[in-house]
């Protein structure tokens, strides 16, 4: 059997829906319900918080980077595995990039292609029924999906949400409930986002109370009852790994420093029948000796740099493997591999001297969107030519990019020239780019 969905997006940024989602969850499963988390487009961290939500794995579904097929091998495991899906939109609900029809990164793409009704988040502070004006927008805008309900968030008082319901009632849009501006409900951030699912103190506490206002606001079986059938696509090219395993014994650096890897790359490379083997270089481990493979995820390192400049027992074994062996890293993985880092305040440290690069988070500069990456040379990732969607969000700058040759050409969307980046030596291959999904 496969388990209705529903999508939680919003018109904007900032409305509240990630809170809502992970209360939403929350809520369920402690009704009962076995329910599976979805997160819309390029997002390490909030799958992580579904995951602590739900008591079950979530994944990313990114209609920009991944096929028809991924979309839907991604979608239809989560669905036969639950009771509901309940999938996060990014951004607002429309938000894209230039693309294909339904391949533009807008969570409606989502709606679309798997037919789930659309829970609209909306930000009424600053509005009462103007918001339904807003929210009238959403409804007609795109044909492809259905608008099947409102939250109203941010409300101000008992008069003030009367009124925001008087203007959905004139549009014809239900209102599942109604949630105040609470403090309390807003979870912490750092200077790149949310932290980590992993390092927020009394995560399943803040988690309870969540589900306890989302419970107290929302007409839980209103909303139960609003998830549609799930529609998945044809399978066509969806059996494949996303991304080619780069070996089959895959030594990754997983912890506080090394964290971002795609729930859907890890479960690809395990069914193309490698196995991952996690190790710390926080905690001074090396990459273990009996894995045939690399890899350096990104994720903070510039938080923890003198600690990773100090760990002599990883750098050494990261250096002793890169020998005979690939090695990629990406992004923070890519900092890490080049000849210095340097933080926030302005200290350059030491890193693996495996790549020319030189990379500084003192000159901040955000750096985000999706790319297509050539690759230069064969590599971990494939052969030379090989195609790859992927994106960028890091606010490092290069400070010296040093003799090595690029690793890829990378172009976004809009149309910019494709421009060289990364580096590759010998085994070593890194860059900024995140790799979603090989291109069909």
């Amino acid at each position: 059997m496969t388990a209705h969905g529903l999508l939680v997006a919003a018109p904007r940024s900032g409305s509240g829906k990630t809170t809502i989602t992970l209360g939403l969850q929350r809520a369920l499963v402690r009704r009962g319900l076995t329910v599976r988390g979805l997160k819309c487009g390029p997002d390490y961290i909030d799958p992580a918080f579904h995951a602590a939500a739900t008591g079950a794995p979530s994944a990313n579904l990114d209609s920009y980077a991944m096929s028809d097929g991924l979309l839907g091998r991604i979608a239809g495991e989560a669905a036969r595995a639950a009771d509901i899906v309940v999938a996060e939109g990014s951004m607002g609900l429309f938000d894209a990039v230039p693309g294909p029809e339904g391949h533009t990164g807008a969570s409606a793409d989502i709606a679309a292609l798997t037919g789930w009704p659309v829970l609209l988040v909306v930000d009424v502070s600053g509005a009462a029924q103007s918001a339904a004006a807003v929210a009238l927008g959403c409804k007609l805008y795109d044909p492809r999906i259905r608008v099947a309900g409102v939250i109203l968030n941010k409300v101000a008082s008992a008069r003030h949400e009367r009124l925001a319901r008087q203007g959905m009632e004139r549009i014809g849009l239900p209102v599942l409930g109604a949630l105040p501006r609470e403090a309390s409900l807003i979870l912490p951030e750092r200077h790149l986002g949310l932290v980590q699912a992993g390092e927020t103190a009394d995560l399943h506490a803040r988690l309870d109370a969540l589900a306890e206002a989302v419970a107290d606001a929302l007409d839980l079986d209103a909303v139960a009852a609003l998830a549609g059938e799930t529609r998945l696509p044809a399978l066509a090219g969806g059996g494949h790994p996303p991304l080619p395993a780069p070996g089959r014994r895959i030594a990754l650096a997983r912890d506080a420093a090394f964290s971002f890897v795609y729930p859907h790359v890890e479960a690809g490379w395990r069914a193309a029948g490698a196995t991952l083997v996690p190790f710390s270089p926080l905690a001074d481990e090396p990459p273990p000796e009996d894995c045939d493979a690399c890899w350096l995820p990104g994720g903070y390192p510039e938080l923890h740099a003198g600690r990773i400049a100090a760990a002599g027992r990883f750098l050494d074994g990261l250096r002793r493997f890169a020998e005979t062996r690939p090695v990629h890293g990406e992004c923070g993985g890519y900092m890490v591999l080049g000849r210095t880092l340097t933080d926030a305040e302005g200290a350059i440290h030491a890193m693996a001297g495996l790549l020319s690069v030189e990379t500084s988070f003192a000159r901040r500069k955000m750096n985000l969107g999706y790319r297509r990456a050539v690759l230069a040379a064969e590599g971990p990732l494939g052969p030379a030519g090989t195609v790859l969607t992927g994106h960028e969000f890091h606010y490092a700058s290069i400070a010296a990019q040093g003799e090595d040759p690029p690793f890829a050409t990378v172009s976004d969307p809009h149309g910019s020239p494709p421009a060289a980046a990364g580096s590759r030596r010998g085994h070593v291959t890194g860059s900024f780019f995140h790799a979603i999904a090989a291109a069909g």
